[in-house]
């Protein structure tokens, strides 16, 4: 009889990267992976990320279908790259959406990008100092949308930040102008971040603190980052306001260091074309930036062919499916809102004055321990409500998004975050009247549990 032997030799595996190693999933997409490990049937209401549910604009969508028509540059299903800059048509559409609401876009430059978040990239490495080292850093705003923190640490640069306070009545307070001129001095940043209708908080930036924090950027020479991905969807009392309404009228020596980020994903509702900008009026800027996208050979070509149908869109017409849209959002908005105060006495939550995000706020009624990343994987993993929808009983949990890789880490001081976490308001308004119930269901059972 004939005998195999096998011989195991163990090898040693190639090592990762120290980045890979500590490398952890964004808190937004963090319940996401984890629920996806389940297999007890239990369905989820993801409101862990800004996934709006809303139809494109309608030439968007003719153009999705029609990618075959005569006038398309995909008629004979050739798809081949385009220009680092891409199409004229599609910065133009930008440029479009921007002259929309009310802002001069004939000294600006507009570069197409891989979504908002390459554009936070470029960002990072036109407007920081050497990687690997602390030096001119980025400046952020507390609670900052974590994807600022993670690119720049992906490239090897550094941040700082200055913290906003939820207070119990949910408003978000911007550090006094004097603490943030200290951090400047102390760290000598060369870039600022501002998010005037924020993400992850709802707060809102009136012009009024738009033109202070510009008078920062141009005392201490700071390129001013104007994220505006949200830019129109603003709810209360105040005029939409942009770093485009910002000159040297208004604050002298501003114009040149001006760049805000664009996108399809929110206001457009394409989240998945992965489509956005970088608008400047630095021509330097705008050209260097070219150069160094060249590495990505270019952007998304069908996505961009079909966002660009919004170049040929009148400011009325535009106008008039922002207005819609406010009106959408703006009662969902303040009736989840309500709903949350009433069934869970003691709970903050911040007023979404701005955006498609409230920040929930535990930590007047928790137990001591509580962390916002234990419970967040608790109801991605183990939690379960059943709950009564489309005639029969369903078992649902709920994903949301802790709120400690929003703030940067502070020596000596215990992250806001661990009590915090982010909602978005993206599903239907059906379905979002269920997160406040599942919200109170599972944090109650997680309680219990300790």
């Amino acid at each position: 009889m004939r005998r195999t032997f096998f011989i195991l030799i163990f090898l040693d595996m190639p090592k990762l990267s120290p980045h890979f190693q500590n490398r952890k999933p964004s808190s937004i997409r963090m319940a996401q992976i984890e629920f996806l490990k389940r297999t007890d049937n239990v369905q989820a209401i993801n409101v862990s990320i800004g996934d709006v549910s809303l139809p494109m604009h309608p030439k968007m969508q003719e153009r999705m279908f029609t990618l075959h028509d005569e006038q398309s540059p995909f008629k004979n299903w050739v798809v081949p790259y385009s220009l680092t800059k891409w199409y004229e048509e599609t910065n133009k559409a930008f440029l479009n959406i921007i002259a929309a609401s009310g802002y001069d876009t004939t000294q600006l430059h507009s570069q197409i990008t891989d979504g908002g978040s390459l554009g936070m990239e470029l960002i990072i490495i036109g407007c920081c100092g050497p990687a690997g080292t602390l030096e001119q850093p980025l400046l952020l705003i507390d609670a900052a949308y974590t994807n600022y923190m993670t690119m720049a640490h992906r490239v090897g640069r550094a941040t700082i930040s200055v913290k906003r306070d939820l207070q119990k009545d949910g408003s978000f307070t911007l550090p006094d102008i004097s603490e943030i001129e200290k951090t400047i001095i102390e760290h000598k940043p060369w870039a600022l971040v501002v998010i005037p209708y924020d993400n992850p908080t709802g707060h809102f930036y009136d012009q009024e603190s738009m033109i202070d924090l510009a008078q920062l950027c141009v005392k201490y020479d700071l390129w001013m980052i104007s994220d505006e991905a949200y830019r129109e969807l603003v709810y209360v009392n105040k005029l939409a306001t942009s770093i485009r309404g910002i000159t040297n009228k208004e604050v002298p020596g501003i114009e040149g260091r001006r760049i805000s980020i664009e996108t399809a994903s929110k206001v457009r509702n394409a989240c998945g074309l992965r489509v956005g900008a970088l608008v400047t009026d630095n021509k330097e800027f705008h050209e260097k930036s070219i150069a160094e996208y060249t590495a990505n050979l270019c952007t998304n070509v069908i996505g961009q062919y079909i966002f660009g149908a919004l170049a040929h869109e009148s400011k009325e017409d535009l106008q008039l499916r922002y207005h819609k849209q406010r009106n959408y959002y703006k009662g969902m908005l303040e009736s989840i809102t309500n709903d949350f105060k009433t069934m869970i006495p003691g709970i903050i939550i911040s007023s979404p004055d701005a955006s498609l995000y409230s920040v929930i706020d535990v930590r007047d009624i928790v137990k001591p321990g509580f962390d916002a990343n234990e419970f967040v994987l608790y109801c991605a993993s183990k939690g379960q409500v059943p709950v009564a929808r489309n005639g029969k009983t369903e078992a649902l949990t709920l994903l949301v998004a802790p709120m400690t890789g929003f703030y940067s880490p502070r020596e000596g001081q215990e992250n806001p975050g661990k009590t915090q976490m982010r909602i978005a308001y993206i599903l239907s308004p059906a379905e979002m009247t269920i997160v406040p119930i599942l919200f109170k269901k599972l944090f109650e059972q997680f309680e219990s549990t300790k």
